[in-house]
């Protein structure tokens, strides 16, 4: 069994659990599943953990000489600010914000180096995709199915900080290839 454990930089883990909190507190506020709890309660969390301390952790990725963690937790901390802090605008204008959203989330999904962290921008993609055609088409379902997908990639990236923090399994296993199958490399 592959146990691939990556210990991950200090940079990465601060990144991941920034981006995990503020994806599980907004999917969470979508899915309408804590009576009460609206995505527009968790603004305060995207605008200081998501934007404020993601793009931080951008500068600080950069410092390190990882252009990859850099490029994504900074995009990410600008995007999630200026999300936090715009000022009510047309569901339309909403929508279109989304898509360009997760139009970088997607160039991340390309550029990700390991399972988790290509998992996490993923599953954002998804639910930044379904929130923008939401928006579009005012419909409360497709609202809560983006924040469910907005979720599962918040779970995945505090998974990635927190198994890189305690030495977890941070790969799949690899099965070894079936009969008449032959694997290369």
């Amino acid at each position: 069994m592959d146990n691939d454990v990556s210990a991950g930089s200090t940079t990465t883990t601060v990144g991941r659990l920034a981006l995990g909190i503020t994806l599980l507190a907004v999917g969470l506020g979508y899915t309408g599943v804590i009576d009460g709890v609206t995505a527009a309660d968790a603004v305060s969390i995207a605008q200081y953990v998501g934007g404020v301390a993601l793009f931080v952790a951008g500068l600080m990725a950069f410092r390190d000489g990882d252009s990859v963690s850099g490029t994504a937790f900074s995009a990410l901390g600008a995007l999630w600010f200026t999300w936090a802090v715009s000022a009510p605008v047309s569901d339309n204008a909403a929508g279109l914000f989304l898509l360009l959203f997760a139009l970088v989330a997607l160039s991340l999904t390309v550029a990700a180096g390991d399972q988790l962290a290509k998992g996490t921008y993923g599953l954002f993609v998804v639910s930044l995709v379904l929130l923008a055609v939401a928006n579009f088409a005012d419909s409360g379902s497709l609202a809560k199915a983006g924040g469910w997908f907005a979720v599962a990639a918040g779970a995945v990236a505090w998974y990635a900080a927190t198994a890189a923090l305690a030495h977890w399994p941070t790969a799949l296993p690899r099965r070894a290839a079936g009969r008449g199958v032959t694997a290369t490399g």
